[in-house]
């Protein structure tokens, strides 16, 4: 394993929900990784660990070969893959997210 993978392995395994994004929660830089911040508050996360994949080139890339998924957002919960901002959403319509998000509390 890389010492990106594993720096990204240490972050997934090391926080209950990690959503790997563009920008912060606070300030996020593209409209899919302010969706995916908008649906996590609509479900009362409140130990989220952001990580901006733009301050880091090597966790840009390397997030997507992790999961082996192109795209980011990336969201993770208690060190699994969920998916990305589409997934997400059609998870919190159904109220799948929620049980998972409220399961490893």
């Amino acid at each position: 394993m890389s010492d990106v993978q594993q720096r990204i392995d240490s972050l997934v395994k090391g926080h209950r929900v990690v959503l790997f994004m563009k920008g912060t929660a606070q300030f996020p830089q593209c409209g899919f990784s302010g969706r995916a911040i908008q649906i996590l508050k609509a479900c009362g996360v409140t130990d989220l660990q952001t990580v901006n994949v733009l301050e880091d080139d090597g966790i840009r890339q390397g997030i997507k070969d992790y999961a082996n998924w192109p795209t980011i957002p990336q969201l993770y919960v208690g060190g699994e893959f969920i998916g990305g901002s589409d997934i997400m959403m059609e998870m919190y319509q159904a109220g799948e997210l929620q049980q998972v998000l409220t399961a490893g509390q």
